[in-house]
């Protein structure tokens, strides 16, 4: 379960990486204009979007606050009443000066041998008043200025907008091509500089029964020798990475295809699963056996005693609880991709440290 200040600095480097506009900063919060990729995975606006495309207009995207501490920004913000939750007060546009509800009429005294008028209205057949009109006869104000409103939603493990943005990262993240950043200046006459590939690949891997276990295993290979190299998130995460291939560099030809190394990768996970030590495995059968005898004792003799028009009903119970037990008891290995990528270094750094 991740903690307050995880979730702010994963949420903070996502706004980041997706451009957006810093707004308002705070510890408990933060207001911010999304970018319009970051809205676009955001918040579901797919007729807004489509129109946006066809017609070539600017896109106006939404301005929200994402709270990381809802008790802090309660203390900060107190909610006015009346305010719907979920919603935080912006002030009126420059210019604008917010509504005023119209006084009551009153009435004021009228002048021998004239009608009674009340206050505020114009007296039979004089001109119109500025500000006067139809809607404002009938109604009493007008509302003449815009108050926009700022959604706001809290950011706390399970979430649905925290979700929505591990959905984002994960779709964005699942392929990357980086290269090492060249930091050594060079002359304009410099050779070119030789750059190798590697291939990585971050796998899940859950050993699931009535309990479960998950790993992550990060394994990458030299698309030149054909080497692979366990843990090798952690061998290339102080190095300095970069997008774009540097000056002066290029990259060398592999000698190993994509679809083999994969193939070379998916070996070799299995071959370490296999030295596992899988007596959980058997323990976990062990367990499903007994539960096929505990319900077996339990339908065998109702189904004995039911009467004829009974059985169906009885046997379909009996057959949906041992699909159950044996969907939860029974021992199985899970192998799934979380993301996956090429990186390239310098040739004499091929074999990484």
């Amino acid at each position: 379960m991740m903690q307050t200040e995880q979730i702010r600095s994963y949420v903070m480097r996502y706004l980041e990486a997706e451009q957006c506009d810093i707004v308002e900063k705070h510890p408990a919060y933060v207001t911010v204009k999304l970018s319009p990729s970051a809205d676009k995975d955001l918040n579901h606006r797919p007729y807004y979007w489509s129109f946006v495309e066809r017609t070539g207009v600017t896109p106006e995207t939404m301005t929200c606050t994402l709270i990381f501490e809802p008790e802090a920004y309660r203390e900060l913000h107190p909610q006015p009443q009346g305010m719907m939750p979920g919603m935080a007060p912006a002030a009126a546009p420059p210019g604008m000066a917010p509504v005023q509800p119209a006084a009551a009429p009153q009435t004021a005294p009228a002048a021998p041998g004239q009608p009674v008028v009340a206050s505020g209205q114009p007296a039979p057949g004089a001109p119109p008043q500025q500000g006067d009109s139809i809607l404002g006869r009938y109604f009493g104000f007008v509302p003449t200025s815009f108050t926009a409103r700022i959604p706001r939603d809290e950011l706390t493990f399970g979430s649905r907008r925290l979700e929505q943005i591990f959905a984002a990262v994960r779709s964005k993240g699942r392929f990357v091509r980086l290269f090492e950043a060249y930091v050594p200046e060079q002359p304009k006459n410099a050779p070119t500089k030789p750059y190798e590939s590697w291939f990585a690949v971050n796998f899940k891997v859950e050993l699931a029964c009535d309990m479960k276990r998950s790993e992550i295993h990060s394994i990458g290979i030299h698309l030149q020798t054909g080497e692979i190299r366990e843990r090798f998130h952690d061998s290339i995460r102080t190095k300095k990475m970069t997008p774009r291939l540097p000056n002066h560099v290029y990259v060398t030809p592999d000698k190993i295809a994509l679809q083999r190394a994969v193939l070379f990768l998916e070996e070799h996970l299995e071959q370490k699963l296999s030295g596992y030590d899988h007596r959980w495995a058997e323990e976990a059968n062990l367990r499903l056996q007994d539960e096929l005898d505990r319900i077996r004792a339990y339908y065998e003799p109702l189904l004995q005693a039911a009467e004829e028009e009974q059985r169906p009903e009885i046997e379909a119970q009996y057959q949906g609880r041992e699909q159950e037990i044996e969907w939860q008891y029974q021992p199985r290995i899970h192998i799934s991709v979380i993301n996956c990528g090429l990186f390239h270094f310098p040739a004499a750094n091929g074999a990484i440290s």
